[in-house]
């Protein structure tokens, strides 16, 4: 009977057992992030763009990506609350700001501290305007972006003696994985088809990782855990799809509110220390719109941390690869037909046959700019990170879903 049962497993075709995997919940991320490596690799291949899979674009990718998602993560939090924060971007200039000054004048842990609790301070604001007083979330958003520029300005030169720039900052330091970093080095530079792709991955993960690149990273799992396998996490969600009805349940919900503006405040403040400690040194617009970016990037996750950093990761790539290589900026051309291709055949699987021939003709088209071109003149390479994330807005608009009462103003006992 055993040996019946794995013989008919074995049977089944390729597909249907990528389906199934699909399907569950615990192994969906994997499979999906396997068929990522798969076309990549594929990619690489035929067109001899190694820079697509390297370890030093990779490594970039992932510092590029960490201030993005810890916006976005900033974003989750309020937003999660029933709070908007277009404010994350002027919390990000506060947090560069007072990391470099601490950490140029104390130290990079100060520096960090000190991000944090400028964020914060942008985040306590956000909160008394919007919360206490009720001022609509967008203009309060708006005046904090302001008041950010203006405020770290005005401390540039009162503080620091310098409008543009602060001091060096130095570095927070690394640790050191034994042993692995050399081994995935090896296997990397084989250019073997996804095995050296893989050790790529691996090796930008391995390789003297900063400890403020591991604290930051590690906030994802910790706001996933806290926000939807705690009571208070619990609370918090509920404030922001029916916070009347927690009222009911003796939910201070104002309180809740507060305490998820400020952490997103600080969480956009981290971003912003990231930005300066990683750089060296704060400089006057250092942040270039991180936190508008951050906050797209979580609207593409659908107010989740995990698509969240799908969509940080993807802008983060995209901007490293334009950095370190602009000619492998025309291999991805080739990835978005392969993306396009699979995305108009679900789409006419499912019968959906306007939006289904749409995309097909859409594939054809960029599949012709890339058989037609060499390379991509120098501003559209600029833009490939901006682009890239308003077509996966305009992909992911149609199963967006935010919390229900986001954005909608609360007064204490006046629910119907």
């Amino acid at each position: 009977m055993t040996s019946d049962l794995k013989a008919s497993a074995a049977a089944l075709p390729i597909a249907v057992r990528t389906r199934s995997l699909l399907a569950d919940k615990r192994t969906r991320p994997l499979v999906l992030l396997g068929l990522v490596l798969v076309v990549f690799s594929v990619v690489r291949v035929a067109t001899g763009a190694n820079e697509l899979t390297s370890a030093g674009t990779l490594e970039a990718a992932l510092a590029l990506s960490i201030p993005l998602g810890l916006a976005g993560l900033g974003g989750l939090w309020a937003e999660r609350a029933g709070v908007v924060n277009i404010g994350l971007e002027g919390m990000m200039i506060m947090g560069t700001w007072g990391a470099g000054w601490a950490g140029s004048t104390y130290g990079p842990w100060q520096g960090l501290a000190a991000g944090v609790a400028f964020g914060a301070i942008g985040g306590l604001m956000h909160a008394v305007a919007t919360v206490t007083f009720g001022v609509d979330h967008i203009v309060s958003g708006v005046a904090i972006n302001l008041l950010g520029l203006g405020i770290t300005q005005f401390l540039a030169v009162q503080v620091l003696h310098n409008p543009t720039q602060s001091g060096e900052i130095p570095s927070m330091g690394t640790f050191t994985v034994p042993l692995l970093p050399g081994w995935f080095a090896s296997i990397g530079a084989h250019h073997w088809f996804a095995v050296s792709d893989l050790a790529n991955v691996l090796f930008a993960i391995v390789d003297k990782p900063a400890y403020f690149t591991v604290m930051a990273v590690a906030l994802l799992p910790i706001s996933y855990f806290v926000l939807w396998r705690t009571a208070f996490g619990l609370r918090l969600r509920a404030c922001g799809e029916a916070p009347y009805a927690a009222e009911t349940l003796g939910v201070n919900v104002y309180k809740y509110k507060y305490l998820a503006v400020i952490a997103s405040g600080a969480l956009a403040g981290f971003g912003g220390a990231f930005l300066a400690i990683w750089s060296g040194f704060y400089h006057d617009g250092q942040t270039q719109g991180y936190g508008f970016i951050g906050l797209a990037a979580m609207i593409f996750g659908n107010w989740r941390p995990a698509g969240l950093a799908v969509g940080a990761g993807l802008f983060g790539y995209t901007n490293g690869l334009q950095l370190r290589s602009p000619p492998a900026v025309h291999a991805l051309l080739l990835v978005l037909v392969i993306a396009l291709a699979a995305y108009s055949a679900w789409l006419l699987y499912r019968r959906r046959w306007t939006s289904g021939g749409i995309s097909a003709v859409c594939t054809l088209l960029v599949l012709w700019w890339f058989l037609k071109t060499h390379e991509l003149e120098q501003h559209i390479v600029s833009a490939t990170p901006y682009v890239t994330t308003l077509l996966v807005l305009a992909l992911a608009s149609q199963r967006l879903r935010p919390p229900a009462a986001d954005g909608i103003p609360y007064r204490r006992g006046q629910g119907k």
